[in-house]
């Protein structure tokens, strides 16, 4: 495949994580990819051990001069824009009298700004290429849980934000497709994670264990692809079976 018509993608929140994992995947399926990140030392370092055609992109998807900005630099570099992944996001979990308006804003800005402006600015690269969009949301949007209001809330409001894509610019043969992860075994759930609660979810998953940053990489992946060529407006749950058991958690509650 030449470098002219070698797919590209975006992903955002790309430095660690799912962003990393599913920037990796694709890679080894030969796509140029552009890694968007606002922590610039784990951006690097994902840069520097990262396995194929790729540039750093150092910005803060809840700018709104950033997402601009990162089209060009990607248009530049590759000149084309095939996919873009929405990853980016930020986790804030609390009861709900605690989280303030600060809290609230801070956990929109990036969870649903991010996600509008990313793809407002991608979609005329995307219209040239009949691109694809697939946004990060969750389990969370999906079903109520306990200390989840602002990021359930932003979660929720990504899915119907990605069934508004589809519905728009279907016409375009851009295809919006969204994943909500479950559960997943990344550093930082296990580092906030106590065992009774690593327990209640074992129980309450089907499969009886948390999913990898790699299995919701090969979802992601595959609905930026051309296998999933007719596959938009979905709303995808990559959690081991979680939605379909109820919720309810003893151990995320807070008394």
């Amino acid at each position: 495949m030449s470098g002219t018509e070698q797919k590209v993608a975006l992903v955002t929140g790309a430095a660690r994580g799912i962003g990393l994992a599913t920037a990796q995947l694709m890679a080894e399926d030969g796509w140029r990819i552009a890694l968007l990140d606002r922590d610039e030392p784990a951006l690097k370092e994902a840069a520097a051990n990262f396995k194929g055609e790729a540039i750093s992109l150092l910005h803060d998807v809840s700018d709104p001069q950033a997402a601009p900005q990162a089209i060009r630099e990607t248009l530049n570099a590759f000149g084309r824009i095939d996919a873009l992944v929405n990853n980016a996001g930020v986790a804030d979990f609390g009861p709900i009298e605690e989280t303030d308006f600060t809290r609230w804003r801070t956990v929109m800005e990036t969870n649903l700004d991010g996600v509008f402006l990313m793809s407002q600015a991608a979609i005329p690269a995307l219209k040239e290429t009949k691109g694809a969009i697939v946004n990060i949301a969750s389990i969370s949007g999906l079903r109520a849980s306990t200390l989840r209001v602002a990021y359930g809330t932003s979660k929720a409001a990504v899915i119907q934000l990605t069934r508004q894509q589809a519905a728009e610019l279907g016409e375009y043969g851009i295809r919006a497709n969204a994943v909500c992860p479950g559960p997943v075994r990344t550093k930082l759930a296990m580092a906030v994670h106590t065992q009774d609660i690593i327990d209640a979810y074992h129980d309450a998953i089907p499969l009886n264990r948390y999913g990898s940053e790699r299995e919701i990489g090969e979802v992601v992946a595959f609905l930026c692809g051309p296998k999933a060529s007719y596959v938009t407006g979905q709303i995808i749950a990559a959690d081991g079976g979680f939605e379909s058991t109820g919720v309810g958690l003893p151990a995320l509650r807070a008394t």
